[in-house]
C-alpha cells in the first residue's frame, strides 16, 4: 500500500531496496503538476514557465481561464511505498508539441497514471494513443474531479475513452495526497501483473 505520510522525507530511507519509475500523464492542464506536488514527500521538481502571447491559437484554455502556467519539461517527485520500496514520479508535458520528450521520460518506467479531466474527454484521446504507440507499458486512468465537474459511471468512462476491460479506472483529487496515493497504489497493483519493460527500473 502506497505511504501517504505528510511528514517530509528528504532521504531515501537505508532500508529501500527497490525503486520504481511511475510515469504521470495526460493532457494540457488536467492537474499532473498538481498530483505530483500533492502526493511527493520531497519538494517536486518543477518545469513550469509562464504562459505567453506565443501560445495564443496553439494550446487550448477552454475551461481552464485560471491557468497561466505550463509544464515545458517534466515534473518530478518521490513517494514511499513501503520500507523497502520507493516511487519516483516523472510528469510528462500535456501539449503534443512536447510529446518528444516522452521517449526519454518513459524509459525505464513500469507503468503510468493517465490523468483524465471528465469536461474534457476528447482532448485524452491523443493521450492514450501516445501512450500506447510509444510505451506499450500498462497504465491507470485516473478521473481528476474538478469542482462542478460532470461525474460519469466507469462504464460510461471506459466506453468513452475506449479502454480495455481490465484497465483500472478510479477518481482521485489532485489537491489530495491521500487521494493521489490510493490512485498511485491501483496503478501499482496493476502494474505487477505484467512483464516489465525491458528497461524497466525495479
Amino acid at each position: 500500500m502506497v505511504s501517504a505520510s505528510s511528514e517530509p522525507t528528504p532521504y531515501v530511507p537505508a532500508t529501500v531496496a527497490q525503486s520504481v519509475k511511475i510515469l504521470v500523464v495526460g493532457a494540457f492542464g488536467v492537474g499532473k503538476t498538481t498530483l505530483i506536488g500533492s502526493v511527493s514527500e520531497i519538494p517536486p521538481l518543477r518545469t513550469e514557465e509562464t504562459m505567453t502571447v506565443a501560445s495564443v491559437g496553439v494550446d487550448s484554455l477552454a475551461g481552464l481561464d485560471a491557468k497561466s502556467t505550463t509544464t515545458v519539461a517534466m515534473d518530478f517527485g518521490r513517494i514511499t511505498v513501503s520500507e523497502e520500496v520507493v516511487l519516483y514520479l516523472f510528469g510528462t508535458p500535456g501539449q503534443r508539441r512536447f510529446w518528444d520528450l516522452w521517449e526519454g521520460l518513459a524509459d525505464g518506467a513500469v507503468g503510468a497514471l493517465v490523468l483524465v479531466d471528465s469536461r474534457r474527454l476528447e482532448d485524452s484521446f491523443e493521450v492514450f494513443d501516445q501512450l500506447e504507440l510509444r510505451t506499450g507499458m500498462p497504465f491507470a486512468v485516473a478521473i481528476n474531479e474538478f469542482p462542478g465537474a460532470p461525474r460519469y459511471a466507469t462504464g460510461q468512462l471506459r466506453e468513452a475513452l475506449d479502454l480495455l476491460p481490465d484497465t483500472p479506472i478510479v477518481t482521485c483529487d489532485a489537491r489530495s495526497r491521500e487521494s493521489c496515493a490510493a490512485a498511485l497504489s491501483t496503478l501499482v497493483d496493476h502494474a505487477i501483473r505484467f512483464p516489465l519493460p525491458a528497461k524497466a527500473s525495479v
